[in-house]
């Protein structure tokens, strides 16, 4: 099954915010031997979150979705959600159990008995409007749960929340999937040399080895590094590293300058 990630939000595309979601969650993976196929990234508008979930469900992708399911204007993910599948959002009741708990609990805190009939307190638990039939996935900074429906996981946009949220949902839904597919990779720096000199050898060394691909990472470098490219096999691991001692041998006969990293 692929991994996908979604990250909602227009603080995010005009740059107000930066996004730490993307590395975390390849952190995330990696460390289970999975890995991310996609992400993208999508501003606060209905239309066209709607019609991204909309192809993301069709596609049994495993999705992680951050962000928009607040209970401010600008949170449409979670009616997003409910149009792209067809269905409506429907008050979920541990979801408002949840919410209610946190609501008395603050007021405990404060000092002050919780209203939970109060207009405000009511408002919230929109928060816990869900696609009919989702699950919740537990948040354990405040008890204000996300929301799971076809292979989608779909939490706030606060990391203190939402990274937990989603270690949950990969350790309690998919850790069959850990660790399945054997991976090695090996690479190095060559100097000084035209990435259109290497092309055919990394052309070769992929049609030879059908369980590796080959990655070139070219750099013009700094006051520190000089102009490289960073080159290297990644797969298979008895193929990586067969393709990787070929790869070496083919830039001695080329007697291009590397080192290995």
């Amino acid at each position: 099954m692929a991994i996908g990630l979604i990250i909602i939000g227009d603080e995010i595309l005009s740059g107000k915010r930066t996004d730490q979601h993307f590395p975390k969650v390849v952190s995330m993976l990696k460390a289970r031997g999975l890995h991310l196929n996609w992400a993208e990234y999508v501003g606060d508008e209905p239309e066209r979150i709607v019609a991204l979930l909309k192809r993301t469900f069709a596609s049994g992708d495993i999705v992680f979705c951050f962000g928009g399911i607040g209970a401010t204007p600008d949170d449409h993910t979670r009616q997003a959600a409910a149009d792209a599948l067809g269905l409506p959002l429907v008050l979920h009741p541990q979801g408002k159990l949840n919410i209610e708990q946190r609501i008395t609990e603050m007021g405990l805190e404060a000092g002050v008995p919780a209203d939970l009939n109060s207009p405000e307190n009511l408002h919230r638990l929109k928060m816990a409007e869900f696609v009919q039939g989702a699950d919740l996935i537990p948040n354990p900074y405040n008890k204000i749960a996300g929301f799971a429906v076809r292979e989608h996981y779909f939490v706030p946009g606060f990391p203190v929340m939402s990274w937990p949220m989603i270690e949950w949902v990969l350790d309690t839904h998919y850790a069959h999937l850990f660790n399945q597919v054997a991976h090695a990779e090996h690479a190095l720096l060559v100097y000084e040399t035209a990435e259109s000199l290497l092309t055919p050898l990394m052309v070769r060394l992929e049609a030879q080895y059908p369980l590796i691909k080959v990655f070139s990472l070219p750099s013009v470098g700094d006051a520190v590094t000089r102009r490289h490219i960073e080159l290297g096999v990644k797969g298979e691991p008895a193929q990586a590293a067969a393709a990787y001692t070929e790869m070496c041998a083919e830039l001695d006969s080329m007697h291009a300058e590397y080192v290995k990293i």
